[in-house]
């Protein structure tokens, strides 16, 4: 995979004027901070002088840490990826949006959501089949936190949001870079797929397997179109079914 199949029939992407070992250590510092770490950090820092820990007294965790947490995460990595495009001079409509009208984008998104599914149980049924022993988590923990109508909603926001949205954005800006000053979009989409499944680990290592392969599908779709409108779409579609899908049989 390189990166001109990957943006064949594309305009180039906006490139700055070379900067050398300074403009490739920038990149690396902008792609750390909105890694997603060191903001999460900081927010479960802030949360903790607030008194909302992760996890309950009976072990189960906090729906307002869950809750609150990505959502506000979302915000502050939505400003650090606004204010260091803008830094550079780029724009952030089209480096997240390109060419391409974000209506059309959005109804091509609809129609990946039944592929995203198919995708992610192909990955998850060879993975429990070749390697049972990755099966390793059996209650999702995530799943305690669609108990009732009024928390599934709330999640489904936050999924939404803190999933579909910030996650794209944030893959967006990440490839961006990479392939402005880190070696290439398709290192940065094998290396990001792996650290965006690593995140999911929670919920078990067939979860991070099979997100990290969601991850690398959604990459090569803002690689290929340009926007991230498809993959925003696609993605909140895939999270909000998930959790109803749990809520629902969690009532049944």
């Amino acid at each position: 995979m390189d990166d001109d199949s990957l943006a064949k029939g594309l305009p180039p992407p906006p490139r700055e004027p070379p900067g050398g070992l300074n403009a490739r250590a920038a990149a690396v510092i902008e792609v750390i901070l909105c890694s997603g770490l060191p903001t999460q950090l900081a927010l479960a820092g802030l949360l903790a002088l607030a008194g909302i820990a992760p996890y309950g007294p009976d072990g189960s965790l906090s729906p307002a840490y869950v809750f609150v947490l990505p959502l506000a995460d979302a915000l502050l990595l939505l400003a650090l990826v606004t204010w260091f495009l803008r830094l550079h001079g780029e724009r952030v409509s089209d480096v997240m949006f390109g060419t391409r009208p974000v209506l059309r984008e959005a109804a091509v998104g609809v129609l990946h959501i039944p592929l995203v599914f198919l995708l992610a149980l192909v990955v998850m049924l060879a993975v429990r089949l070749l390697v049972p022993a990755l099966d390793d988590v059996k209650v999702n923990p995530l799943e305690t936190l669609t108990g009732s109508p009024g928390h599934a909603a709330i999640f489904a926001a936050v999924a939404v949001i803190g999933g579909g949205v910030r996650e794209e954005v944030q893959r967006a800006f990440i490839l961006h870079r990479f392939r402005q000053h880190l070696g290439g979009a398709a290192v940065g989409l094998i290396l990001f797929s792996v650290v965006f499944g690593l995140g999911h680990s929670l919920q078990g290592t067939d979860v991070a397997v099979t997100t990290a392969a969601l991850g690398l599908f959604w990459g090569v779709v803002y690689l290929r179109r340009g926007s991230v409108a498809a993959p925003v779409v696609s993605h909140s579609g895939f999270n909000t079914a998930e959790i109803l899908r749990s809520a629902i049989l969690g009532q049944m």
